[in-house]
């Protein structure tokens, strides 16, 4: 079956590249919508997005992806990933909560509104601990605090920042992980690949310049990624985990997880993977013609 796939973006990485590729070489047909240059009407879609058999959500800005996505499941369109799962995955505390509520083991997390009981949480912590942003990726404007000293400052800084989420505190537990954490790319729960992002910086990510090689998913990952999906409505995702004297720590689940990195690491073909399971997806949801208005 030959399908009209569209792919949400503001900006083409080797990411997308792969996908498009992936896509093409299959036959596919492929409608690129830079969401930037797009108006979404509530009342009608766009003739050009009526005959899209699957839309696949790769907007970089999360505000973009999340109401991007809304608009497309209001015009009965399939997306991946959902806006539920988007909703969740793009917050941490919403994130924090669903791995909690699913019995996912996952790093101790408090959250404050104001400096003061902020500084209470990190106290009760003790030092160091970690204050992350609310909304972000890449490891950015997360900041371990060694000193009640650093923690007055920084949370001084935040609460000057202006934006209300700077002044929404979470404050995590700092997890003593062997210099590396853990990135398991998977399928509605079925891992597609693992790899290790290994560091002296205390943040791993690949975007910061970890090196990365192959992880092996032994079967108790395996069981904490799936049960990861299920909690935050499952998709393509990426899972982060850590390594604890207790087994594995779930500290994250993205979901439009980038995977060029992973596809460097390992054989699996992850763009291909992901291009049988968008068929499929398609599959499930049949060729059913989309009305252009409500």
């Amino acid at each position: 079956m030959t399908l009209k796939v569209g792919i949400l973006y503001s900006r083409i990485r080797k990411d997308e590249k792969l996908l498009l590729s992936e896509l093409r070489e299959r036959d596919h047909e492929v409608e690129k919508i830079d969401v930037r240059k797009q108006t979404f009407d509530i009342g009608e879609a766009s003739e050009a997005f009526a005959d899209l058999d699957i839309v696949v959500d790769r907007c970089l800005a999360t505000s973009r992806s999340l109401y991007a996505t809304q608009f497309f499941e209001a015009y009965g369109i399939p997306v991946v990933n959902s806006n539920e799962t988007a909703e969740i995955c793009a917050d941490k505390v919403k994130n924090s909560l669903a791995l909690e509520k699913a019995g996912v083991p996952t790093p101790a997390t408090k959250v404050a509104f104001t400096k003061e009981t902020a500084l209470e949480a990190i106290e009760e912590f003790g030092y160091p601990c970690v204050l992350k942003p609310v909304v972000g990726s890449w490891g950015r404007l997360m900041a371990k605090i060694d000193s009640r000293d650093a923690a007055e400052a920084i949370l001084e800084h935040k609460a000057t920042l202006g934006h209300y989420e700077h002044k929404v505190f979470y404050v995590q537990e700092f997890v003593e992980k062997p210099g590396r954490d853990i990135r398991v790319v998977a399928i509605d729960g079925e891992p597609v690949a693992g790899m290790v992002r290994s560091s002296d910086h205390w943040i791993t990510n690949a975007a910061k310049g970890a090196e990365t090689n192959v992880f092996e998913v032994d079967d108790e990952a395996a069981e904490l990624v799936e049960k990861a999906s299920d909690a935050v409505g499952g998709g393509l995702l990426g899972i982060d985990l850590m390594e604890t004297a207790d087994g594995y720590t779930v500290h994250e689940v993205n979901h439009t997880v980038e995977f060029k990195a992973l596809n460097d690491a390992v054989e699996t073909d992850v763009a291909g993977t992901v291009v049988d399971w968008l068929e499929e997806k398609a599959a499930e949801n049949g060729s059913q013609e989309v009305e252009v208005t409500f």
